[in-house]
């Protein structure tokens, strides 16, 4: 990334806070923070006191600002969504013109002012969509596979799918945490739900290795272990206290990261699956990459450590 021009949409969130802490040393050229929240973008411009960043006021449903942020720009991650479950069933439209709309307006806006690699942030929840998130994240999806399509080969688009990580906005973690110091029961949706898991370095560096080897149409998906909602509960407060309160509307009790319908598309490596058409995969027929059925799963000493 040395010498290089860097725009994070939704930059002042986790994501990208994560992104800025590992970049920054690797000497950018500019490293460009694009968001609406400008009280986040104060913090971040008294925390990273570095002459390579900038911070642009501004929204992905807005098309031409974005094409004003991304002049002169080598690569955009885009990171920015609304991510929260409820939040997006009860506002569906807003989800739909941050989601999708904005997907769309990140593609034309890198197609206009010609930025070389674009690669996109996705999640779990868009495989087999039960919530309308996961429903905008997979229209997300399509949009950027399909940008390749309309690049003429100077912009390659690609995508990086992952589930749940740890400490995020949104995460269960500190929802656990604070009711743990207030001696309060933890709620425990089902005793039998789990979900993949992830640390934001590792996600930052799946992102980083990914724009490494994208040519455009891949959907990049991490080999990483899976946890039991009931194994986290514990690790926050080992006397186990807990209340079952059900699975929310639009929640699955497992999520899935590669479909056996989309793995008869993937080539698998040591380290992640890669979701491309265009490449010769080397898949078992029939494979199901789920959080259930994962072969690794964390510990209740290996999530308080990562805690």
């Amino acid at each position: 990334m040395k010498g290089k021009s860097i725009l994070v949409t939704g930059g002042s969130g986790s994501f990208g806070n994560a992104f800025v802490r590992t970049v920054l040393p690797m000497k950018p050229a500019r490293l460009i923070i694009y968001s609406r929240d400008e009280q986040k973008q104060e913090v971040m411009a008294r925390q990273y006191d570095d002459t390579a960043m900038r911070y642009f006021i501004g929204d992905v449903r807005d098309k031409h600002r974005l094409i004003m942020a991304a002049q002169g720009v080598d690569l955009i991650v885009h990171a920015a969504a609304l991510k929260i479950v409820p939040t997006c069933e009860y506002n569906p439209f807003e989800a739909v013109m941050t989601n999708i709309n904005g997907a769309e307006n990140v593609c034309r806006a890198a197609m206009a002012a010609g930025v070389p690699k674009v690669i996109a942030l996705s999640t779990d929840k868009a495989v087999n969509p039960l919530n309308l998130y996961g429903a905008t994240k997979l229209a997300a999806e399509k949009i950027f596979v399909a940008a390749n399509n309309l690049s003429a080969g100077r912009v390659s688009f690609s995508v990086a799918r992952y589930g749940n990580v740890v400490g995020s906005r949104g995460s269960v973690v500190p929802l656990f945490k604070s009711l743990h110091s207030q001696h309060k029961p933890l709620p425990i949706t089902d005793e039998r739900m789990t979900r993949f898991w992830m640390t934001l370095d590792q996600a930052v560096e799946l992102v980083l290795s990914s724009v490494d080897m994208m040519h455009g149409r891949e959907i990049f998906i991490p080999k990483i272990p899976s946890m039991r909602l009931v194994d986290l509960a514990k690790a926050i407060d080992p006397e186990g206290r807990k209340t079952i309160v059900g699975i929310r509307p639009g929640e699955k009790l497992h999520e899935c990261l590669l479909t056996e319908d989309e793995s008869h598309l993937a080539l698998e490596t040591w380290d992640r699956y890669v979701l491309n058409p265009d490449i010769s995969n080397n898949m078992k027929p029939g494979f199901r990459y789920a959080s259930d059925t994962n072969p690794k799963f964390l510990t209740v000493e290996e999530l308080r450590a990562l805690l």
